[in-house]
């Protein structure tokens, strides 16, 4: 496969939950484990190899995406459009796009930046969305998310904010499986990532959907995770 297919089956891995690594375009280990773990996802020949039915297999929609509506929510968008992006290899990149909404925390590479992802995807897709007390002061501290939009279960593209010592993580919700949840969000291994994190350390309430967007049944996509050392939110 040239480069530009490789990052294409990398975009299209990370977009069915499976972590294929930087997007980067090199067919390295961690992208042939992904290639591997969607394969034997899908019953097929477990080995790093991406044929004309495995394409057109990473091309279909996420397991669970064909029910009622199922356009991508924008926020999503824009944040899948940024997987692989990390915070010193990509810096100028990710600089650029966390200043979209006309501001920024400050330098990725040196602080903590999930909250400029989740903030800068809000603003630049529902710019009407308001920014309530502690939120509109400070977006930038994770935990304050948790006076984003209205309460919901958990669902695809769900703000989530969770503790972690020294203060909280936040991202959006794109998938599950049983014991875990999955999010797309900034700061996860250094970059913008689809990362596993376990259902116990959600607490009710801290799932949120936007006031300015119609709220949509609750699902979930089945997904998995290609790695066997995991992101995890200490």
């Amino acid at each position: 496969m040239t480069s530009a297919e490789i990052r294409d089956v990398q975009t299209m891995l990370a977009k069915h939950g499976i972590d294929p690594g930087p997007i980067d375009g090199l067919m390295g280990p961690r992208t042939e484990a992904a290639i591997i773990a969607f394969k034997r996802s899908r019953n097929l020949q477990p080995r790093a190899f991406v044929g004309p039915i495995t394409w057109k297999m990473l091309e279909s929609e996420p397991e669970g995406a064909a029910q009622g509506d199922r356009s991508e929510l924008p926020w999503i968008a824009w944040g899948r459009r940024l997987l692989g992006l990390h915070e010193i290899y990509d810096n100028a990149a990710l600089k650029a796009a966390l200043k979209e909404d006309s501001h920024a925390l400050g330098d990725p590479a040196k602080l903590p930046w999930c909250g400029d992802f989740v903030e800068t995807a809000i603003k630049v897709t529902l710019p009407d969305e308001p920014f309530p007390g502690a939120l509109g002061k400070n977006p930038y501290w994770a935990l304050n998310w948790r006076g984003f939009g209205i309460e919901t279960e958990p669902t695809y593209g769900c703000e989530c904010s969770i503790s972690r010592n020294g203060g909280g993580h936040v991202f959006f919700i794109v998938g599950e499986d049983a014991t875990r949840y999955y999010g797309l969000g900034g700061n996860q291994s250094n970059r913008v990532s689809v990362a596993p994190i376990e259902k116990s350390r959600v607490p009710k309430g801290a799932c949120r959907w936007p006031k300015t967007f119609p709220q949509r049944p609750i699902w979930l996509p089945r997904l998995t995770s290609a790695t066997a050392s995991e992101t995890r939110f200490g």
